[in-house]
Formats: C-alpha cells, structure tokens, sequence
C-alpha cells in the first residue's frame, strides 16, 4: 500500500501539548507571555522599537525550548509513525519537540524558534547557532536578522499549506489547544465532512464544539491511550472514549 492511499492522521497541537513539557505558554487572560507584555516583545512594533528587549527575550525562551523534552504525546506521534501509519502534524507551537520524538512530517504554523530569518526576506532563513541572535547579525541581503516565528499583527505564511493538510485528513485529532487563535481556528472547517474529529485537552467537555469527540485528559495521558487502539487494531478508527466524559 501506498503512502498516499493509506488512511490518513492529521494532528493539529497547540501549547498544551508542550506545556507538559515545561515550557511556558502566552496566556491571553493576562496578557502576558513570562511576565512581560506581548505587545513589548511579541509585535513588529516591538522589535522596530526596542530589538534588544526582542532579541532577549526570545534567546531566553529558546533556551527553555532547548533544555525541554519530548513528552509521551510527542512521543506516542511518533511511535504511530514509525509503525508505518501515516501522520501529518500542524503545530501551533514554535518548538522542536515533535522533531526530536521523531515525526518527520511537522508543518509549524507559527514558525520556529530555532530558525532565524531576515527582517526584509521572510524566505531568507537560517538554522541558529546556540547563542542565539544579536544585533548587527544580518542576512545575506544585509539585513537584521530576528526570530522565525510569526508574531501578533503578522499573516501566518503557511496557512494555505494547513488547509491543503487538514483537507486530506480521514481522521483529524487536536491536541492542547481550543484553535481560538485566528486563522487557526479556521482550520477544522477545512476537513472532510465525513472526517471524525477528536479533542484532546483536560477542558475538552467545555471546548469541544459540537460533533467533536472529546478526551478530557492531558495530552501525555490522552494521546497515549488512543495511539495505543490504533497500533493494536492496526487501522485508525474512532474508539468508545470511556477514558473522559462526553
């Protein structure tokens, strides 16, 4: 069998999948992404204003990002992949942590951490060095370089390369995020109709929009335990969810 005929998983995660992980993650109910403001180091404005502060702060979470392990959600991914299942994964997340578990087919939608890119070429990109950037590193086109990640305010490049994903998808499984943040909230409308969707997230009785199946668990717990049905049946299939309320 074919990889394009094999039955295919889509996976969208977001940050709870790496909060388990320790790293740290924005929070829009208080505006703040590791006691500073989103708007002093998340923003174009910001960079443009004070591209130090934006530098820093950036190298300290990259730092985060490098001392961070995969977890038994990544991990599980994985696994379903090396078994021959075929795994599509877009991630809201900046970090590297669904590459070092060992999937191989991991689309970031809002860019990576561990890359910088040109202020002037976005298609300029560069693996980073473990001190990170620093002003007056530029480009090849002479430019500033500054963090690969798609900031507040900015489009999300490769949002038409998400919805060809999540479009080719027979079963479509979110883990650790509620998909509130545009345009990724978009993307569940891009599934077949006859895909079966699954939310996994210890809040997915309250987040779960209607004709969504639910996992109310953490994604270390959750992922794990439905990875574990389909290598065992060997086919992905939508089992009785008896391990979290409907």
């Amino acid at each position: 069998m074919t990889s394009s005929s094999r039955p295919h998983l889509v996976v969208l995660t977001g940050a709870g999948i790496s909060a388990e992980s320790g790293i740290k993650t924005f929070r829009a109910s208080d505006g703040l992404w590791e006691e500073y403001r989103v708007q002093d180091v998340a923003t174009p404005e910001a960079f443009n204003r004070d591209p130090e502060l934006v530098l820093r702060f950036y190298d300290q979470r990259r730092a985060q990002v490098r001392r961070a392990r995969p977890n038994a959600a990544h991990r599980a991914l994985a696994d379903l992949e090396r078994d021959g299942f075929r795994v599509s994964i877009v991630t809201q997340n900046i970090d590297d942590l669904h590459e070092r578990a060992g999937s191989r087919d991991v689309l970031h939608l809002h860019g990576e951490i561990l890359m910088a890119r040109s202020s002037v070429d976005p298609r300029l990109r560069y693996p980073l060095p473990r001190g990170g950037i620093k002003l007056g590193d530029v480009c090849d086109k002479g430019s500033q370089l500054r963090p690969d990640v798609v900031w507040f305010g900015e489009s999300v490049p490769r949002y038409a390369d998400a919805c060809d994903i999540v479009a080719e998808a027979d079963l479509l499984l979110v883990v650790g995020t509620s998909l509130a943040v545009m345009p990724a909230a978009l993307l569940l409308e891009q599934a077949p109709l006859e895909t079966d969707i699954v939310l996994v997230d210890p809040q997915a009785g309250s987040l779960a929009p209607p004709g969504v199946a639910r996992v109310s668990r953490p994604a270390g717990e959750g992922v794990p335990e439905l990875v574990r049905h389909w290598r065992r049946e060997g086919r992905l299939w939508l089992p009785e969810l008896r391990f979290g309320p409907s």
